[in-house]
């Protein structure tokens, strides 16, 4: 049943200053572009009431180069990094990922900061962000933090975001190797993902995985093996011993195992 519009309420601050003098008063839930949260209000799966608008901080958006990466607003829309220039250049897994997430009206919509605070494991951008290094800025009244992504989630829908935090931005590192992304399900796009891999092969092997546990992967072990030169054989081994995927509506855990294995592969061969 979806919630009584007149039980609902709206806070629309003019800066960052003040949204975040707002939260520090009183619980809040911030709120950007809403592609996730109005479906939530329609089917009553929000138990929020009271709800912090965003929207309209041009503060919180925006791409630039940053210590030899880039520094991504948290208000980024998926639009602003499918053209970006910069991203392309520097991250083009993350254009990739970007490309598949639902329609345009969701790309012109939807956040990086979203993406990252609705933490679901299925969140596209979040392997691309766990392979690349990236971390997250937070910020509250009268403090700034960066937390790298490996540390940001602590579980199911769960971060180290306090109440009165908001994502500011996200900052990446300069990457050195090719880039690759995969996301499989039921279509290219406008759809929920079953699995999704990001990688980077360079020097050493980055890699990470979505929607084959708790929160966004990063297969570390696996990435050491094919690092230290092991088998793909091995790789694969340390990677099904890192995942630990469910059956749901969209998929099995065992067809995701399988399709995780393959993406693997398909990473090991792609960027040869």
């Amino acid at each position: 049943m979806a919630v009584a519009r007149n039980r609902l309420s709206l806070l629309r601050p003019r800066t960052v200053r003040e949204a975040l003098r707002l939260l520090a008063g009183a619980p809040l839930t911030p709120i950007a572009g809403c592609t996730d949260v109005y479906v939530g209000l329609q089917f009553g799966t929000v138990a929020a009431t009271r709800f912090l608008d965003l929207w309209g901080l041009d503060e919180l958006r925006g791409i630039r180069r940053a210590d030899g990466g880039l520094r991504i607003g948290a208000l980024t829309t998926y639009t602003d990094i499918i053209t970006s220039r910069l991203v392309q250049t520097q991250v083009p897994m993350l254009t990739a990922a970007a490309r598949e997430i639902g329609g345009r009206q969701i790309q012109n919509r939807g956040t990086l900061g979203g993406n990252i605070a609705n933490a679901s494991p299925a969140g596209d951008t979040l392997p691309v962000l766990a392979a690349a290094g990236a971390r997250i800025v937070l910020g509250r009244t009268g403090h700034e933090r960066a937390v790298p992504m490996a540390d940001f989630y602590t579980g199911y829908r769960t971060s180290v975001r306090r109440r009165d935090e908001l994502i500011l931005a996200v900052e990446i590192p300069r990457l050195q190797g090719r880039q690759w992304w995969r996301k499989v399900g039921t279509r290219r796009a406008q759809a929920i993902s079953k699995v999704m891999m990001a990688g980077v092969r360079g020097d050493d092997v980055r890699l990470a995985v979505g929607a084959v546990g708790p929160t966004v992967i990063a297969a570390t072990g696996a990435a050491r093996v094919l690092s230290a030169g092991g088998s793909l054989a091995a790789a694969q081994a340390a990677l099904d011993a890192e995942i630990a995927p469910i059956d749901d509506l969209r998929s099995t855990q065992d067809y995701r195992r399988t399709v995780a294995m393959n993406l693997l592969s398909q990473f090991w061969s792609d960027t040869a």
